[in-house]
């Protein structure tokens, strides 16, 4: 029996999570707050006992939309208050409940998944940014795969007649470590991947593939390196410093102009005694008063309007040093000092996509640089003490766009909050570097579609697009490494552990995913690791851990056992 799912908050990314369930041939139930948003977008084959209609938090609510008998439960409001509050009450109506909670605070998110039960936090942010950032590095991809602790980027393989793929045999690609084929969609047969690859099939035109390519790190830089092109870049960003330079230039020539007339006075004075009192006399310290005391009365008049200028020069060169060190002055100037010089990636925009943008190109070992406009962001000293120098400054004016050197970048990824921004930022770095690769984040995903076709953006993409699938494979069960939609079929990659009930238990790993149309991965079994065709001829064992790729809608089949399968594992 397939299980029961409750999707609180039919909102985009609820409706969107809804769909993709019932589409997958899930037993889905939305409960929604009011029936306005439902209007507006309708879900598509929607009947009456399948939306709720009421408070989310209530108790009532929860049990008319089947709380008791559910197996998952979605919570996909975007503010964290209400899916904690829903949470709760589900928990004490259904301790055994698995939640699926989205929620934009990863760090309570963590903290749940450590406390709770049967509860996974997931976040748009998190899910998203790996497909911003692969789509910066220029890969098309349409999904991300955890193995081996690294993420894969996914992508689509359509076979036409100049593809050089055509003609080879799949075998030759089942072998490379370095790719991951997840998936087989034959133009003109109904074979599965392991037939194919075990028979010796080769692909044809219409042939689509979906495969998963081992991420590439660069070599990040010395510290060494990195402080002495933070030197030599200070020149290129004098303006920033350009106050303190010119208030302290000034109090150096006050200083050698008193020098100056005290030993023109009296040629007997020294140098070191005249520069001792001005210097004393300058900065209110005092010593050498003699020095004056012996002059003419025009010496002590000058001497008593340097003291008086003096006193001003000092006074603001200690503000401005003390505002500058103190202050966010010297931040964002060390920050414009470390900008890459070429070949680096600028990230428009701070907020939690922004943020894991940084995060996973940072991690691959490519040199970042961010613009944020709002001082006061969270993300920044997030940004900082990963080395990212943070640009404070609005990201769609020319002169913003230059000082994180833009027409040398790689590529300029506009991930804002707020869509007409983002497309502006865009067209103004197309403006200043035509041929820079431009991504963009919208929340409309029609709008992301339309806007890369007109502007001719290299990509624009929707977060909640990317994030809701993964939802929907984590609410259909087991542990999700990864997922993508191919012509609306929904498929999830995951790791199964075989139990002695496991319908796949003393089967080989070919059978299985024969009988079952899903693709291996790899095993892990007394702590080896099996791939390739080593993993296809191996027979599956209690504790043995099988990853693998396979459509939604076949889920069911991991937790199907047969009444003879039960009985052979009691025996």
């Amino acid at each position: 029996m397939k299980p029961r799912i409750i999707v609180c908050g039919l909102g985009d990314t609820g409706k969107k999570i809804f769909d993709l369930l019932r589409k997958q041939g899930a037993a889905v139930v939305g409960i929604n707050d009011t029936c306005d948003t439902l209007r507006e977008r309708p879900i598509a084959q929607q009947n009456n006992d399948d939306i709720i209609i009421g408070d989310l938090r209530d108790r009532s609510t929860l049990i008319k939309a089947g709380i008791k008998e559910a197996d998952t439960l979605v919570l996909t409001s975007h503010d964290d208050g209400i899916n904690l509050a829903v949470l709760t009450q589900a928990r004490t109506i259904n301790p055994k409940i698995k939640i699926i909670n989205r929620l934009y605070n990863q760090t309570l998110g963590l903290r749940l998944d450590s406390t709770l039960p049967m509860h996974v936090s997931m976040s748009v942010g998190a899910l998203a940014a790996p497909i911003f950032a692969f789509a910066a590095l220029g890969n098309k991809a349409i999904g991300q795969l955890q193995l081996y602790n690294q993420t894969w980027p996914i992508h689509e393989e359509l076979i036409d007649e100049d593809h050089f793929w055509l003609g080879k045999p799949l075998s030759e690609l089942w072998e490379n470590p370095n790719r991951m084929l997840i998936y087989y969609l034959p133009a003109s047969s109904e074979i599965d991947l392991v037939s194919a690859v075990t028979e010796g099939k080769c692909l044809e035109v219409g042939d689509r593939l979906i495969i998963g390519t081992k991420p590439t790190f660069r070599a990040k830089r010395r510290s060494i390196q990195k402080w002495l092109k933070a030197i030599f870049n200070l020149r290129q960003y004098k303006q920033h410093a350009r106050p303190v330079l010119i208030v302290t230039l000034l109090l150096l020539i006050t200083i050698f102009l008193a020098t100056f007339t005290y030993i023109w006075v009296n040629l007997n004075t020294s140098l070191a005694d005249a520069l001792y009192f001005s210097v004393g006399m300058i900065t209110g310290a005092g010593g050498k008063e003699e020095v004056a005391e012996q002059a003419p009365d025009s010496i002590k008049i000058f001497t008593a309007i340097m003291m008086i200028v003096g006193a001003g020069v000092i006074g603001i060169c200690y503000a401005l040093i003390n505002d500058f060190i103190l202050g966010s002055h010297f931040k964002q100037f060390w920050d414009a000092a470390r900008v890459p010089s070429r070949n680096h990636y600028i990230v428009c925009g701070l907020g939690g996509i922004g943020m894991e943008i940084v995060r996973q190109l940072h991690k691959q070992g490519h040199e970042i640089v961010a613009i944020e406009y709002d001082h006061n962001n969270r993300f920044l000293h997030t940004a900082r003490s990963l080395g990212v120098p943070v640009i404070i400054e609005d990201a769609s004016l020319t002169a913003t766009l230059q000082a994180a050197n833009i027409k040398t970048a790689a590529a300029l990824l506009a991930v804002t909050s707020n869509d007409m921004a983002n497309v502006e930022i865009a067209l103004t770095a197309k403006a200043v570097e035509p041929k820079l690769p431009v991504i963009i984040r919208s929340q409309d995903a029609e709008f992301a579609e339309s806007a890369q076709k007109v502007f001719e953006f290299d990509t624009a993409l929707c977060p909640t697009e990317l994030a809701c699938p993964s939802f929907a494979a984590a609410a259909l069960g087991g542990k999700i490494l990864g997922n993508g939609i191919t012509d609306h079929l929904l498929w999830v990659a995951l790791a199964t552990m075989i139990t002695p009930a496991h319908p796949f238990c003393g089967k080989t790993v070919k059978e299985a995913a024969i009988n079952a149309d899903f693709v291996p991965l790899y095993l892990e079994s007394n702590g080896k690791t099996i791939h390739s065709w080593q993993l296809l001829e191996i027979s599956l064992n209690p504790e043995d851990v099988l990853y693998l790729t396979m459509p939604a809608n076949r889920l069911d089949q991991l937790w199907r056992t047969s009444q003879e399968e039960l009985e052979c594992s009691v025996r």
